[in-house]
């Protein structure tokens, strides 16, 4: 645990460093070394080299969290109270005590905050955005919370799979491979479900990663995940309203202004809401679709996509739907994180029209 003094030197970096550097123009030593003077002339303090580097990793870095953001295997961060920080690393989730007092966490969370243009406070107590090198950040703070302000950090990585790779980890069969390698050959339309942290992320770049390379390819996600090779790639994420209350872009407006831009394939990061309705639209006007749905299973996939287009408001019939999915998506493909740490293709599943509806034949 910090010592009471740098606890008071952090507290008065995190009161006086932002206004003092706007005022008077000082960088990150100039206003830890001005906290570092005033404390002096209090105390005696010991160490002060080592104080004034905490303190400038404090002002000018991420402090503790660096070492965590800069590891590779660190999926996901978060933290719910001062001092205690919980990793998510292959497929595991680990406690971590660390020194990060509550007046750090304010100081890191406003700093990555202004990099991305965005604020927080008690009339936009939450923030969900991107950060610059692509990672998910998600803040809510009191009193939307009990007592303590709480964040994630969804990591981004750069690495790219292949079907092939995630073949020869064990994530799907050589038979599961050698079908998902036709379908997208063949402009098939593969829906991928999972939970959280299943993978499907990961399982959608590695299918859209066997598509061929002048094929034009349109993007459409809350927050850029999506990595592609393809240079006819269009990537589009939405937008949250302004501090007026104004300009914001979901996914239904996305879906519709992707329409217009001529894709080879449409590719939506999660449907989750009344998009689907859109969504529905491209698959019965022949273009192939990928995208990701929230569920435990393929055939609860299904159903969350036979029921989503109703909260569209739209008025439409679930035979019409159950007729567009039957006749559309080609694919169902669940994936799962294992008690073990280790995600697998649980499901997959070919999907068909019959006589008496949608018809299920599962591939191994």
């Amino acid at each position: 645990m910090l010592n009471a003094i740098m606890n008071n030197l952090l507290a008065t970096i995190g009161s006086r460093a932002r206004d003092v550097a706007v005022t008077f123009g000082l960088s990150a030593r100039e206003a830890a070394e001005q906290a570092l003077d005033e404390l002096a002339e209090e105390s005696s303090l010991q160490n002060e080299p080592q104080m004034l580097r905490q303190a400038i990793s404090v002002l000018s870095g991420y402090g503790p969290l660096e070492p965590y953001l800069a590891d590779p295997s660190v999926e996901e961060l978060w933290m719910n109270r001062p001092d205690e920080l919980f990793i998510h690393v292959s497929g595991r989730t680990e406690k971590r005590s660390i020194d990060f007092s509550a007046e750090q966490q304010a100081i890191v969370i406003d700093r990555m905050l202004r990099t991305i243009g965005r604020r927080i406070d008690r009339f936009t107590p939450f923030v969900d955005a991107p950060l610059p090198d692509g990672s998910r950040l998600h803040v809510v703070i009191p009193d939307v919370t009990r007592a303590n302000l709480s964040f994630n950090i969804r990591r981004f990585t750069k690495v790219r799979s292949s079907l092939q790779t995630l073949c020869s980890e064990g994530v799907l069969s050589a038979n599961q491979l050698d079908e998902l390698q036709k379908a997208m050959i063949s402009g098939e339309t593969v829906l991928i479900s999972g939970a959280t942290a299943a993978g499907k992320t990961t399982f959608l770049c590695a299918l859209l990663a066997e598509l061929p390379a002048d094929e034009r390819i349109v993007t459409v996600e809350d927050t850029f995940e999506i990595q592609l090779a393809n240079e006819d790639w269009v990537a589009m994420q939405t937008r949250s309203e302004s501090i007026e209350g104004a300009g914001s872009i979901d996914l239904r407006r996305l879906i519709r202004e992707a329409l217009r831009m001529r894709p080879g394939r449409l590719v939506v990061g999660e449907v989750r809401g009344a998009e689907a309705i859109e969504l529905l639209v491209a698959l019965n006007s022949g273009i192939p679709a990928l995208c990701t749905v929230h569920a435990n299973s393929a055939r609860q996939a299904i159903t969350k996509m036979l029921t989503l287009p109703l909260l569209s408001g739209v008025s439409v019939p679930l035979e019409f739907v159950e007729q567009v999915i039957g006749s559309s998506v080609g694919y169902i493909a669940h994936c799962e994180l294992g008690a073990d740490g280790i995600r697998r293709l649980r499901e997959l599943l070919r999907v068909s029209q019959g006589s008496e509806g949608l018809v299920f034949e599962p591939i191994y």
